[in-house]
C-alpha cells in the first residue's frame, strides 16, 4: 500500500448501496417481468448492458421495455422503476472520499447509464451540498466510454488516459470478475463485500487525519 497514490472506486455496490430485488419489483408493477436474467449487481445484459455501453438512446431504451410490458408506460414510469435499483451512498462515504482526496488521487470508474448516473447518482454526491467534481479528480463512465468492466480495454483506457503504474493504483470494486481482470493487469485490488465499511483498508494511513 505505500506505493499507491491513486485510489479507483467502482460506483454501484462499493459507494452507492444497491436493491436489486426493489428494481425488479418496480417493473413487475409496470408489468414487465423475467428481467433477472438481464440485471445483476456486478454486470448487465442485453438492453440494459447496451444501456450502459452508451449504445443506446435512453428514448430507445424507454420504447424496448415498454414493448416489454402489457400496459402503455411512460418514460418517467420506466426511468423510476429503473432508478429503484440504487439506493444511497451512506454519509460517511462522502466524508471519507473527500478525506481521501488529501492524500491520493481519486477516480471512479463505473459501469453505469446515462439514466441511473444523471438521475439518481449526481443527486446522491450533490446531497451534501457539494458537486461531483468535489469528490473526484476524473470519473471514468462505461456510458460515456463506448467500453464497460470486465473488459481489459476500459482498465487500460484509465491507464493510458492517467499515465499511470497499475501497481500504483488501489482498485476496489465488489465485482469478483472484475477484480481478477484489473489484478491480471497489474492492478492493486481489493473486493468490498457488500455494504462494507472500507474505511478500515486505510487505517494504517495515520498521515491521512493530521
Amino acid at each position: 500500500m505505500q506505493n499507491i497514490n491513486t485510489i479507483l472506486f467502482d460506483f454501484g455496490g462499493v459507494l452507492v448501496d444497491l436493491d436489486k430485488e426493489a428494481c425488479l419489483e418496480a417493473f413487475k408493477k409496470l408489468g414487465v417481468r423475467n428481467l433477472n436474467e438481464y440485471i445483476s449487481n456486478y454486470a448487465q445484459s442485453g438492453l440494459f448492458l447496451q444501456l450502459e455501453k452508451g449504445l443506446i438512446s435512453p428514448e430507445y431504451f424507454h420504447d424496448q421495455v415498454r414493448m416489454m410490458s402489457d400496459r402503455n408506460i411512460s418514460d418517467e414510469e420506466i426511468d423510476n422503476a429503473w432508478n429503484e435499483f440504487l439506493i444511497t451512498i451512506p454519509a460517511y462515504k462522502l466524508d471519507f472520499l473527500l478525506e481521501l482526496r488529501k492524500k491520493y488521487r481519486v477516480l471512479l470508474l463505473s459501469n453505469t447509464n446515462v439514466i441511473h448516473f444523471n438521475q439518481k447518482g449526481k443527486s446522491e454526491f450533490e446531497k451534501q451540498g457539494l458537486s461531483l467534481n468535489h469528490y473526484f479528480d476524473k470519473c471514468y463512465l462505461s456510458f460515456e466510454l463506448g467500453m464497460a468492466k470486465p473488459n481489459e480495454d476500459i482498465f487500460k483506457h484509465v491507464l493510458r488516459n492517467e499515465q499511470a503504474k497499475a501497481h500504483e493504483i488501489l482498485f476496489l470494486d465488489d465485482g469478483k470478475q472484475n477484480i481478477e481482470i484489473a489484478k491480471k493487469i497489474g492492478f492493486t485490488t481489493y473486493l468490498v463485500k457488500e455494504k462494507e465499511d472500507f474505511r478500515p483498508l486505510f487505517s494504517n494511513f495515520t498521515a491521512l487525519w493530521n
